[in-house]
Parts: C-alpha cells; structure tokens; sequence
C-alpha cells in the first residue's frame, strides 16, 4: 500500500510509525547445520541422556544456542526419546530391615547381571541368609525364570531347610504366580520391597556389591562355567574366611556356629 502511492519510503514509515530497519528488513534462512551436527554427535556418545543433559552439555562447551532452539532441532531431528509406561504394582508397606534372631529366619534374593568378553549377558541369583550374611547360592545361567527360582530353593532346602520369610523386590520372577503359590504352600512370608528401594533389602544389596568388586569386574569370563567356579570359589572364600565387621570380625560361618553352639547350652534361642 505504501508504493502504490508512490511515498518516500521514510516518510511513509514517519506516517505509519514503522521503523524504516524494520521494512527493508528479509528473514535469511537460519542455517541449522552445526546445531544439527552437535546434536548428532552427543546422540550418537550419549543416546539416552535426554534434551536437557544435551543443552546442558553443549552450554558447558560454549555454545551459543538457547533451550528453544536446541529443542526445535531436537524435536526435528526426532531424537525425542519414548517414555515407557510404568507397570502398577501393588502398594508395598515399608517394614524396618532388621536383623533376624537365628538362621533360617529370613533369607534375602535378587539378581544381578553382566557379560562375558564378547558380550554375551547372564544373569546371576543370588541367595542370602540374613542372620549371619551368609552367602547360599549364586546361580550362574543366560535366563534364569520363576521356575528355576524355585529350584534353586528347594536345593537350599535339601541341606539347610527353608525360611520362614523370604525378602525380595518386585522382580517379574518374584511376582509370578507359580513362585508366590509355592511360597504359600510352604508356609514362606514373602515380604515385597518397596519400588525404588534397594535400601530396604540392603543386606543382599552390600552382598552383591562385594560379588561385583571381586568378581564380576574383575576378571573377564569366556564363559559361563568359569563364572559358576569364580562363584564357587567366592562363596567358600565369603563363607569362611572373610572377616566382617558387623559380625565381630567373623567369617559368617564360624559367627553361625558360635550361635548355634550358645543355642545349644542356652534354653532361650532365637
């Protein structure tokens, strides 16, 4: 409208109150590129940091973008990540972690996971006696399901009997039906955690810590047997030799017998 009529250009922005900048201005494309080729590079070091770790990261290395920006060639880009849908389990009631008055009173499980050299994973499961932290089982195997929980256990049972509780998390394995109906029918109390509170089975928790440090980051397997003798050999050095603090000093072993033995000439025992 305003050339039409054949104005100055300034004198015709005076009439408007248009900044003259402001109409000879031309949007030039934004060149994307680096943006583009930053984002590549952290998805490809880092693909499941998120949006934000990848803006804080690249405000750290001096780059000049803003959040908005980065987001809109993250969003184009399609490096959103998908959000999984959280599976609703049953409310947990939180019990204190104390320790038992004898063996045989609560045993903690859980499982731990890691590779061989050429990245083949398995799993272990891992059986404790809270008592005296002693160390039952390790169960080396690439799957290992409900029914080879229950296995393992009646194992256990063969030479030590069975618990009266067994802690464990909310583990698909745990919340089977065949392993929860075997529990009932041997008259186990199955005390759930809480999710999101590793603490709360704390005492398989510290055990598999130690397992971890001396074994599995350790050494490199080629394969599963010579997981399952490392740990064997693990479990006879845990047992009976290694001192710990919150048993006085003592290996697990001997600290179950000195109970066992005070058991035997007290009439009171737990």
């Amino acid at each position: 409208m305003i050339e039409t009529r054949a104005m100055p250009i300034r004198r015709a922005c005076r009439a408007l109150s248009l900044s003259p900048s402001s109409y000879y201005y031309r949007p030039h494309p934004r060149d994307d590129s680096p943006v583009i080729a930053a984002l590549n590079v952290l998805a490809e070091a880092h693909p499941r940091e998120g949006f934000w770790l990848y803006y804080k990261r690249l405000r750290r290395d001096g780059m000049p973008w803003n959040h908005k920006r980065l987001h809109r060639v993250y969003c184009r880009l399609n490096l959103n990540l998908p959000r999984r849908g959280k599976k609703r389990l049953p409310p947990r009631v939180r019990t204190a972690l104390e320790v038992p008055a004898g063996p045989e009173h609560v045993w903690s499980i859980d499982f731990m996971h890691d590779a061989l050299y050429y990245g083949r994973t398995f799993r272990t499961f891992n059986v404790v006696d809270d008592f005296a932290r002693e160390g039952l089982a390790i169960e080396v195997d690439t799957s290992i399901g409900a029914e080879r929980v229950i296995r393992v256990l009646e194992n256990l049972a063969a030479w030590r009997g069975l618990p009266r509780a067994i802690r464990c998390d909310n583990g698909p394995e745990f919340l089977a039906q065949r392993f929860v109906a075997w529990c009932a029918e041997h008259a186990i109390e199955i005390r759930y955690i809480q999710p999101g509170k590793p603490n709360q089975n704390a005492f398989i928790e510290r055990y598999n810590r130690t397992f971890r440090h001396t074994v599995l980051d350790l050494y490199l397997f080629s394969d599963l047997d010579e997981v399952r003798e490392a740990a064997h050999r693990f479990l006879i050095d845990y047992n009976e030799r290694r001192p710990h603090d919150s048993l006085g000093d003592l290996p697990p072993v001997v600290y179950r017998r000195q109970h066992e033995v005070q058991c035997s000439t007290s009439e009171v025992c737990g």
